[in-house]
This record gives C-alpha cells, structure tokens and sequence, in this order.
C-alpha cells in the first residue's frame, strides 16, 4: 500500500495508548512524503517499505517515535 495525496492518516503514541496523531499527506515523490499535521507544519519524510507498506516516521527517528502506515 501506498501513501496517497489528500488522505488523512493517524497513529497512537507508544506511551499513551489514548494520544493519536494525525497527518495529511501534501506531497510525494517516490522516495519522499510531505505530510502536513494538526497545527498546519508542513514536514517532509523518507519513506520505507514493511511488509509491502509504507511507513514513514511523522515526528523523526528516536527511540520511541510513532509510525505512520499507509493503511
């Protein structure tokens, strides 16, 4: 599956199973997602494959950070 323009995505905190984030997608290249959040900031994310699926991580790499599937 993949991240499509104009469709709204959500994920859960690792910490608190009741904070959900989402992300709507602006803008994408092959390689690249640009996802805009709740507040209206516009990132630009690198995009990986898992299991056939896209996933990129809307907030950085760390250790904990949430994932954002294309589902």
């Amino acid at each position: 599956m993949k991240f499509e323009i104009g469709k709204t995505y959500s994920c859960r905190s690792i910490c608190d199973y009741d904070c959900v984030f989402s992300f709507t997608v602006v803008g994408r290249s092959a390689a690249f997602v640009s996802i805009r959040n709740s507040s209206g900031k516009v990132t630009r994310r690198k995009v990986r494959v898992s299991d056939g699926v896209e996933c990129i991580e809307p907030h950085g790499s760390y250790s904990m950070s949430p994932v954002l599937r294309a589902q």
